[in-house]
């Protein structure tokens, strides 16, 4: 006999001991399937078998009024006793081969995975889903093996290609990091996962059924919108010159008539200059780092961007929680990982900054870039690019594009901005900012404030409030384009004037032409190829 098939979208695991005060279990769980979810997991770890088997009878008749499969965790008699669709075991429960001896052969198995060798051995003994966690540390379950984060996702997840095993994520998934799950979970060769695993984002609710409903809305946009492995720039556009020119000289007119707060955590050393920078485009800065008004921030700015250049305890506390708050928002978050080769620590900064929020646009040079990829390629020096850069920059910027599901911006003599599938190539630019301190933050600056325009725009411009698959509104790609390539000839018309004399009185007229600094300029002095 076929197995059943299982949507596995909106996995409820129930958990009665975190019902809110006065809340019927029964009750909730219908409310949930009226909500929107697909299966539904029995969890009772505590209860005595006469007990178990009393829930799991009532919960199975209210899941078959909605049509929902009903899964035991680990108790095969259970599931056996009230004809239940199958089971789900971990790793210490029992294994699945006997498991599926004594279950009828349509019965579904799932198992537990925390890493590769796990998974690997789930399809081996034929599993057919497994739910990789926990992503994000939880209340619910005492966790006595590492986080896989959801940049540990999309490895385990490759191993699932050719096969027709499913995959949920669960973990500390709510409304608010569902997207990020969602877009961040997806392997190299793009296989995405077939749903979430919730259990107190529903069930501690006073209104399971809105709940349900706000998570079962995002994945449903999520899995019918762009491929998350097409980035965050809705990719389905065709660019050309033309169109990335016209596009741009838009963001341009627009900035000073919306004037976006752009939020900044940024290098200390050239916090300044970056306000400055931000002011002279035509968009407003602030410059906040504590952690306990980054929820405020959010609410208010246009888009964040995070600098890692000079990392302290409070401004990493402030990092984690900006991110997390504008990700939820829907809004831009511009990343830029300074220094990231220089050492361990901010290797390991930057892999949990991006396992706690999705980037829109990652910007940096070829040894930070390199660094974030794990190539070996192109060494740092400090901050900076030790050495030549990549053979074959284009191919680089489309593959990490891809892996890290957002515009990557690689910065030099040659800017290189990609969404996975096409790639600007900017040769616009002066060697004289390479010759003074943050000029790699302040086109971060620029960046940031053209995505919050872009994503702005594209808010207004969607009228019907549907929940929305993407991370963020509006064309990222463009808006991270548009940053680079203002700034860029900027500067070479910074470098020709007769006051400049040197890096010393360099950066004060860029600062000034970035001010009287027109579209009609750049359309004519832009120098760009797409491919």
């Amino acid at each position: 006999m076929t197995r059943m098939s299982i949507d596995y979208s909106l996995y409820l695991v129930t958990g009665r001991d975190l019902l809110p005060q006065g809340k019927d279990y029964f009750q909730s769980l219908e409310e949930s399937l009226q909500g929107g979810v697909t299966v539904v997991q029995i969890r009772e770890k505590k209860a005595e078998t006469s007990e178990f088997l009393d829930i799991a009878l009532k919960s199975k008749a209210i899941c078959a009024r909605y049509n929902v499969p009903l899964l035991i965790n680990d108790r095969i008699d259970i599931a056996l006793a009230i004809g239940a669709d199958g089971v789900h075991v971990g790793q210490t429960d029992m294994p699945v081969d006997i498991a599926r001896k004594l279950l009828p052969k349509n019965s579904v198995i799932g198992v537990s995975c925390n890493n590769v060798q796990e998974l690997q051995k789930a399809l081996e003994d034929g599993a057919d889903y497994v739910g990789i966690g926990a992503v994000y540390a939880t209340q619910t379950k005492d966790l006595n093996k590492p986080l896989v984060g959801v940049r540990g996702v999309g490895p385990m997840l490759r191993l699932l290609d050719g096969t027709s095993v499913k995959a949920v994520a669960i973990g500390g998934i709510n409304s608010k990091n569902v997207l990020r799950v969602l877009h961040g979970s997806v392997s190299e060769t793009a296989h995405a996962l077939d749903g979430v695993a919730v259990v107190s984002a529903i069930v501690t609710s006073t209104e399971p059924r809105h709940a349900a409903s706000e998570l079962a809305g995002t994945i449903r946009a999520f899995k019918q919108g762009p491929s998350a492995a097409q980035g965050l720039s809705l990719s389905a556009n065709r660019y050309t010159n033309e169109t990335i020119i016209d596009k741009v000289v838009t963001l341009m007119k627009s900035i000073r008539n919306i004037n976006p707060l752009v939020h900044q955590i940024t290098n200390n050393v050239v916090t300044t200059q970056s306000a400055n920078v931000t002011i002279a485009l035509g968009a407003s800065p602030i410059m906040a780092t504590t952690a306990d008004e980054m929820a405020d921030l959010a609410n208010i700015c246009g888009a964040l961007l995070v600098n890692i250049g000079t990392l302290t305890p409070p401004a990493y506390a402030g990092m984690l929680k900006a991110g997390y708050h504008v990700n939820a928002l829907k809004k831009p978050v511009v990343f830029d990982p300074v220094g990231m080769g220089a050492t361990e620590f901010r290797r390991n900064v930057v892999k949990d900054l991006l396992d706690k929020w999705q980037a829109s646009v990652i910007k940096g040079n070829a040894g930070e870039l390199a660094a974030l990829a794990g190539s070996n390629e192109v060494a740092s020096k400090g901050v900076d690019t030790a050495g030549k850069g990549f053979e074959d920059p284009v191919s680089f910027v489309k593959m990490l594009a891809l892996r890290e599901r957002c515009i990557v911006v690689l910065t030099g003599e040659t800017d290189y901005v990609s969404d996975g599938h096409f790639c600007a190539i900017l040769k616009n630019g002066h060697r004289l900012l390479g010759e003074v301190t943050g000029s790699g933050c302040a086109t971060g600056s620029c960046i940031a404030s053209y995505c919050a325009v872009a994503s702005f725009s594209a808010q207004v411009e969607r009228k019907d409030r549907v929940i929305s698959g993407q991370l963020v509104d509006g064309d990222m790609f463009v808006a991270a384009i548009a940053g680079s390539l203002v700034f860029n000839v900027a500067a070479e018309l910074a470098a020709t004037r007769d006051d400049v004399k040197g890096p010393g009185t360099f950066f004060p007229a860029l600062v000034d032409e970035l001010a009287s600094l027109t579209p009609e300029v750049v359309q004519e002095r832009a120098n760009i190829q797409v491919i």
